[in-house]
């Protein structure tokens, strides 16, 4: 299958993508793995998208698809991929499709994890992470410390990331609003659409996503 899997930032696509593909025996390419696995290989495309973020610039778009292209064209992806993250806006949706279209190939589905945008707030600023193990994430309501502040695990500090700020969620999710829901209309305009609520249990929604593609 040809999945491309959408959402709101703290809608969970991270988690589902990795089970959903793991169900589906195919590979999830994520745009972050992309861009760190060119910048770490020094490839043509990673040096080009390096000297756009070195200068605190966006990357453009034809560097993005250049990578996604590269990865859609490996042995793994042969039979199937999740994409994660790309396309990001239209522009990125219609070159992803001429690309499948040059191949005799289309998407399967888009799936789309619906989340209120006020528990996507909840979700991201009330994230707390060990100032001695990033690795060592809690949450003030679905996961909280035993002592507020302390890591369970080590007794490091436990502090809310510059970036998991209230204030810097409501931004991303204006960002997402205006450059990646569009594509959502773009692809319910060619049936492909599927939303999947995604409150609950992770394994309850990656349940509804797996039901949702059988049908």
């Amino acid at each position: 299958m040809r999945i491309v899997l959408v959402g709101p930032p703290g809608a969970g696509k991270g988690t589902q993508a990795a089970f959903l593909a793991k169900n589906l025996s195919i590979p999830h390419i994520s745009t972050g793995d992309l861009f760190r696995a060119n910048i770490s290989q020094g490839t043509e495309l990673g040096k080009q998208a390096k000297a756009f973020m070195d200068a605190g610039d966006l990357v453009p778009d034809e560097v993005t698809i250049g990578m996604a292209k590269d990865r859609m064209e490996q042995s793994d992806a042969v039979n199937g991929f999740l994409l994660d993250g790309f396309p990001r806006n239209v522009s990125q949706a219609e070159a992803l499709d001429v690309m499948l279209q040059a191949e005799g190939m289309k998407l399967d589905a888009v799936l789309d994890l619906e989340v209120e945008e006020d528990e996507v707030v909840k979700r991201i600023a009330g994230r707390r992470i060990c100032r001695n193990d990033s690795s060592h994430v809690f949450h003030v309501t679905y996961a909280p410390a035993k002592t507020a502040g302390v890591c369970d695990t080590c007794g490091g500090e436990l502090y809310q990331r510059g970036d998991d700020s209230e204030a810097t969620v409501r931004n991303r999710l204006e960002v997402y609003h205006t450059q990646t829901e569009p594509i959502i209309d773009y692809y319910k305009a060619q049936g492909l659409l599927v939303t999947i609520p995604a409150l609950g249990e992770v394994a309850d929604v990656t349940k509804r996503a797996m039901d949702a593609l059988k049908k």
